[in-house]
């Protein structure tokens, strides 16, 4: 008796419930990922001697704690997978290798929008007198958690299968994802500027952004299946 090969959007479902019912059984990634971004939130605080901060020095505070947090779920994301069999278990299976790649990716960037939820308030409290600039911030933020979640699925296999992941994963990653984060940091400079928020090049640096989120998901598609063949 055959049957038909679930689809891949089936597929990606399956991987992403069993990912988040597994996060929230075990809370193995987002509580390190809050935990970390208060305590850096924390030390830029003292270490800076600031309570109020504007402009690029705002959004580099911002985004590097995001960037930072995030390598703590990208390098434990495929970890079950490797434990547990779950990469034989998918090329065995009738199903499209790359499915696996969209489910994680998308398991990353649910990780990533809770995280922010938290931080953004903590940020404010931090380090903002005028919180006008976040709500433009919101989309310029979004995308970058795309960047980081297709960039994070595409390279946490290579650095799973390896006896050096900790260190493979930010090697790699961390070249890769300087184009999102530049412009992350460009639209971000204006937006938390301490005048209130100015839209100069907002559309451009969102292209850029969105632009490198295609790129990269295009890039995963193409060349996940060979990543977990080796």
């Amino acid at each position: 008796m055959s049957g038909r090969a679930p689809s891949t959007g089936k597929v990606v479902r399956a991987v992403l419930g069993k990912d988040l019912r597994v996060e929230l059984r075990t809370l193995q990634s987002v509580p390190a990922m809050l935990l970390f971004a208060t305590t850096i939130f924390v030390l830029f605080r003292f270490g800076l001697d600031r309570t109020r901060l504007d402009g690029g020095l705002a959004a580099g505070v911002l985004l590097v704690t995001i960037l930072f947090a995030a390598l703590l779920a990208i390098n434990r994301i495929f970890v079950a997978e490797r434990e547990q069999g779950g990469f034989e278990a998918i090329r065995l299976a009738p199903a499209d290798g790359t499915a696996l790649f969209f489910a994680k990716a998308a398991a990353l960037l649910v990780y990533l929008i809770v995280l922010e939820l938290f931080a953004l308030p903590v940020f404010w409290l931090f380090f903002l007198a005028d919180a006008s600039g976040l709500v433009p911030m919101l989309p310029v933020l979004l995308l970058l958690d795309v960047a980081l979640a297709v960039t994070g699925a595409l390279i946490a296999p290579m650095a799973t299968n390896s006896r050096a992941r900790d260190l493979i994963g930010p090697l790699i990653l961390l070249p890769l994802i300087v184009p999102a984060m530049i412009a992350a940091a460009g639209a971000g400079r204006h937006l938390l500027a301490a005048g209130g928020p100015s839209y100069e090049q907002y559309g451009t640096w969102l292209a850029v952004l969105g632009l490198y989120d295609l790129v990269f998901l295009l890039i995963g598609w193409a060349a996940f299946d060979f990543l977990i063949e080796d």
